[in-house]
């Protein structure tokens, strides 16, 4: 307390005694105990009202060191016990979190990594991935702003995640230590291996293979691609100690339809420490046609070498210009598209109504919009023969099929006739049109279904504006591809939309992550968020059954179906307020990440060192680690001083007691007459 406050404290006594002293005593007659009662009680009460308006302030001085952190992470993936290294990285480890000297001048802390950041609670060294990077930025959200070093027990392989080099803040030194055998041995591995998911069927696909050798002699070696018992392509690559890689590129034929299960394999003469890297399985699906895709025009237009090279960057997909005049026979095309349809169109319009085969018409300055109208049923057309730019506007409640929003607000508004355009049915609309920023709530490119006839319609011209701008923007032209293609996709299925719709791949590799996903559509096919869907999988060899709740997520329901091993699976998904129910099959290739490395990633361990300005270690010589950090003097603890201030006395209590003081002091002086 401050000089001032201790003499208002003794100012209040004084105050508060000759109070007490003028109302009791002076000139009294008696001076009775029940006088000395109620002169005192006069005498706190006075005292406690003064107290309260001086709170008093009582000032407390604390000292706090703050340390530097020092995070320790060990590396809890499955990869260090098959270097047979999970004892020397746990003796590391124990050695530095138990050291007293370290203790001293850090805050020691222990985390452990595979596929997640954790706290050292339970190491097992049973981990499915090794994430690196994921260390990185843990460490910069729990130490925001700090200057602190961290020590990495690993073996440096990773195989999820970022760089790892670039992840750490290179003002924070890193200090490594690789554990497991650093020798080098004799090893050939399919490192990665490149395959499209599908391929037709009486083609050939192509297979990219690349090789890793590690070793210092020169050898032969034989790779194969084989499927059962039936060998596909052999050949022989020669590797050195100067031609540490290869790349292979093979085309295998596609004889079967279906799911074609194919295995990888690298072999040689020579003895190797670990072979279960030198097999890769793969599998591709094999489907038994193409899209034929027939582009109709009567006049040339930049839309169309548009619209033809987004289609057919899907090696499924063959697009053919054609003039109306130049189409016979509609039987040999799954998708029409329509562009700008004029009476010269009529005979297209006749043979599809026999025909059936899903339509998407593309309108413009050049449509004949009555022909329209007589031709088709979607739509009502009302248009002037101004023209008018529309640009677009993402609808993101659209579920025919999963899209992204690729920036349609930012691309070149698409050129049409002014008017109205009217939907006779039910219609899905993706994007809706706006002119100047104004919503003119009619559609821009829009679905319609009718007895199972899919049609699309697009309400402008000039969409290679779009794809041009799409690769000004980003580079690259395959956001727009892919959104041409999911639409030929979807006017390329014949099939009824379904009230349970599916959606997973035929094939997983063990230990990624598997996830099947489901959408479920009441009978106005509007998504049921309110469906319970399940999940029930069968080993097929095992026959052991496994069931799971699909959870809610955007714009559909999820399971999670990561662990399982590997194998064949059946499974069914089942909606239980409609017992509406989608079965099929997938398979668990059979391979393990982390079982891929015979030695631990020194260069890229060293290279993260001197990224931070640290050092590189290894298991022998933590000792010199541990001396490099007790003498940087760049760690200093951090002395604080805390003052914390307080009230002499709790307000709160001092009236309550006030009050007592007041009642008493009454009861008193009426009990004894003196009111």
């Amino acid at each position: 307390m401050s000089t001032n406050t201790i003499l208002l404290l003794l100012l209040s006594l004084g105050i508060a005694f000759a109070i007490s002293f003028y109302q009791y005593f002076y000139k009294a007659k008696s001076k009775s105990k029940v006088t000395l009662l109620l002169a005192f009680l006069r005498f706190f009460t006075v005292f406690g009202l003064l107290i309260l308006l001086i709170n008093p302030i009582i000032s407390r001085k604390t000292i706090e060191t703050i340390k530097t952190p020092l995070p320790i992470v060990i590396d809890n993936s499955a990869s260090i016990k098959d270097l047979k290294a999970d004892k020397s990285a746990m003796e590391v480890f124990d050695k530095l979190k138990d050291n007293s000297a370290l203790a001293d001048k850090f805050d020691v802390q222990t985390y452990q990594f595979d596929q997640d950041f954790l706290p050292s609670d339970t190491i097992d060294f049973k981990g499915k991935q090794s994430n690196v990077d994921a260390v990185a930025k843990n460490l910069k959200n729990i130490y925001k702003n700090q200057h602190f070093p961290t020590v990495l027990i690993s073996d440096g392989n990773q195989t999820s995640g970022e760089d790892y080099v670039f992840g750490f803040n290179p003002e924070n030194k890193v200090y490594p230590i690789a554990v497991g055998d650093t020798t080098t041995y004799l090893d050939l591995k399919v490192a990665q291996l490149n395959v499209n998911k599908y391929a037709f069927h009486k083609n050939k696909f192509p297979v990219e293979v690349f090789l890793n050798y590690s070793g210092t002699k020169t050898i032969n070696a034989t790779f194969k691609i084989s499927q059962g018992n039936t060998l596909l392509n052999e050949q022989t690559v020669a590797f050195s100690p100067t031609k540490k890689s290869a790349t292979l590129n093979v085309l295998l034929p596609a004889d079967k339809v279906g799911l074609q299960i194919l295995k990888a394999t690298i072999t040689s003469k020579e003895q190797e420490k670990n072979t279960y890297n030198n097999t890769k399985n793969f599998a591709v699906e094999v489907i038994d046609q193409k899209t034929e895709v027939a582009l109709i025009s009567a006049f040339p237009h930049p839309d169309l070498g548009a619209i033809k090279r987004a289609i057919e960057t899907n090696a499924q997909r063959k697009v053919t210009i054609l003039k109306p005049n130049e189409i016979k026979s509609l039987t040999n095309y799954n998708v029409l598209i329509l562009y700008q349809p004029t009476a010269e169109f009529k005979s297209i319009f006749e043979q599809n109504a026999n025909a059936k085969i899903n339509t998407w018409i593309i309108t413009g300055n050049d449509t004949d919009f009555y022909f329209l109208n007589q031709n088709q049923s979607s739509f009502s057309f009302k248009m002037s023969g101004q023209k008018e730019d529309y640009l677009a506007s993402f609808d993101s409640q659209f579920n025919l099929f999963a899209l992204d929003n690729i920036g349609f607000e930012q691309f070149p508004p698409l050129e049409n006739s002014f008017g109205t355009i009217t939907a006779k049915g039910n219609v899905n609309t993706l994007l809706s049109s706006t002119i100047h920023n104004i919503a003119t709530n009619q559609p821009l490119l829009a679905f319609t279904e009718n007895q199972g006839i899919r049609s699309a319609f697009l309400f402008g011209e000039n969409i290679w504006k779009w794809r041009a701008e799409n690769y000004v923007s980003k580079k690259s032209f395959t956001d727009f591809d892919i959104f041409l293609d999911k639409i030929i996709q979807y006017l390329a299925s014949n099939n009824a939309r379904k009230s349970l719709v599916v959606n997973h791949e035929r094939f997983y590799n063990s230990g990624e992550g598997i996830e099947i996903t489901a959408q479920y559509f009441n009978k106005n096919y509007e998504l049921d968020e309110r469906a319970r869907l399940t999940i029930a999988v069968t080993n097929t060899k095992t026959k052991q059954v496994k069931n799971y709740d699909l959870l809610r997520a955007t714009n559909a329901f999820q399971a999670n179906l990561d662990g399982l091993a590997a194998g064949n699976y059946t499974f069914t998904v089942k909606e239980l307020n409609s017992n509406s129910a989608y079965s099929s099959s997938f398979e668990v290739l059979d391979f393990d990440i982390e079982k891929q490395f015979v030695n631990p990633d020194w260069n890229k361990l060293n290279q993260l060192a001197t990224q931070t300005q640290g050092k590189a270690f290894l298991p022998n010589q933590v000792d010199s680690l541990i001396k490099q950090l007790l003498a940087d003097e760049s760690y200093k603890a951090v002395q604080k001083t805390i003052v914390k201030k307080s009230p002499l006395i709790d307000w709160i209590w001092l009236l309550i007691l006030i009050a007592l003081s007041l009642t008493t002091e009454w009861f008193v002086r009426k009990y004894n007459g003196l009111l």
